[in-house]
């Protein structure tokens, strides 16, 4: 419990004293964010500002997942450093993505088929290689088995060998890519994608930590109701860093932002979480406990579905979030509403999560 505190204290630390230094680097270089024509007007006002705050969220959680290792004497485990690699690969994508609109000023950053390669080749590799480095128990870091609070008797290598490899591996880009772009559909209000990100995050170290607890190689677990998780404490440390530096950086985007983390961040945040479910055995319940985030992507499919279909738009303007922008509620009261939502989402994640665990006793 100690490394996971420590790795949550470093991290919002570093984001919370770092933060400020980075907006200057950015201002000095006028690297500001370029706000859509077609977006709400209030937005305008917003012109400018600095963006891919995601490089010091980052760079904080790897920092305090390192060095919660280092005070504690510690070893990183392969179930940290492949999300830690999932967030740093994804955000590297969102990186270049935004270094282009800023650069060039313009609201296209990377070609679609270019941020599909890289997201692809991120989310393969990741895939891949948390089906190898088996423990001495002979656990690999994820299960091919879908899982809800655990594996379910659905696994993907029915099909053996080979098919069964790629079957693990399209599910888990399957997740990976929804939990990113969702992330990054709901980053359009200051703060609102950051603080709902720190919610899920906060929910994944309880669950994590409860894992840790509870595992069949501890003595005094419940055998009828332990877990078959390689590493969840690890797990925790990562949830706990991304949450603390997310929280540190919540400081200075909160309305009205200082800084964005733009896709960088975003799509960083998608990772993680994506990566947590994968390798925690909640895959099923990321939906749950990200209902935020897949409320506003179904905004987002519904508006599609019903424009090409029938010529007519549901909400005034996609994401949910500026719809209720354009219906006049203020921006602050937006998110503080959408941040209670986000919350009781990963309240009643978690709580499925036990109490999943209470009726196996």
């Amino acid at each position: 419990m100690i490394a996971i505190l420590l790795a949550c204290c470093i991290a919002l630390l570093l984001t919370f004293v770092g933060t400020p230094q980075f907006i200057k680097v950015l201002v000095r270089h006028g690297y500001g964010q370029f706000i859509r024509d077609d977006g709400p007007t209030s937005h305008a006002t917003k012109r400018g500002t600095p963006t891919m705050g995601g490089v010091v969220i980052i760079a904080a959680t790897i920092l305090g997942y390192l060095g919660a290792h280092l005070a504690t004497g510690s070893a990183p485990t392969v179930s940290g450093m492949l999300v830690l690699w999932l967030v740093t690969g994804l955000g590297l994508v969102g990186f270049l993505d935004d270094f282009i609109k800023v650069k060039k000023q313009r609201s296209l950053g990377l070609r679609a088929y270019q941020k599909i390669i890289g997201q692809g080749f991120v989310g393969i590799t990741f895939a891949i290689g948390a089906l190898q480095f088996r423990d001495e128990d002979g656990l690999t870091p994820a299960s091919t088995a879908i899982s809800f609070v655990r594996d379910l008797p659905l696994d993907l290598a029915f099909a053996g060998g080979l098919v069964g490899l790629i079957l693990f591996v399209v599910w888990a880009n399957l997740i990976i890519t929804a939990a990113s772009n969702a992330v990054n559909l709901t980053d359009g209000l200051d703060g609102l994608a950051t603080g709902a990100s720190v919610m899920v995050l906060g929910a994944y170290v309880l669950i994590t930590s409860w894992q840790h607890t509870q595992g069949c190689d501890v003595p005094r677990a419940v055998e009828s109701a332990c877990y078959m998780v390689r590493d969840p404490r690890d797990l925790a440390m990562v949830a706990a860093a991304m949450a603390g530096a997310a929280f540190g950086f919540l400081w200075w985007n909160t309305s009205p932002a200082k800084i964005f983390m733009g896709d960088t961040g975003s799509l960083a945040f998608g990772g993680a979480v994506a990566g947590i479910a994968i390798l925690s055995r909640t895959q099923l319940l990321l939906i749950v406990l990200c209902g935020l985030f897949v409320i506003i992507t179904l905004s987002v499919l519904i508006q599609v579905a019903s424009f090409k279909t029938t010529g007519k738009r549901v909400f005034r303007m996609a994401p949910l979030q500026h719809h209720f922008e354009l219906k006049g509620w203020a921006e602050v009261t937006i998110v503080v509403r959408f941040w209670i939502i986000a919350g009781l989402f990963a309240i009643a994640g978690a709580a499925l999560f036990y109490g999943e665990w209470v009726a196996r006793l």
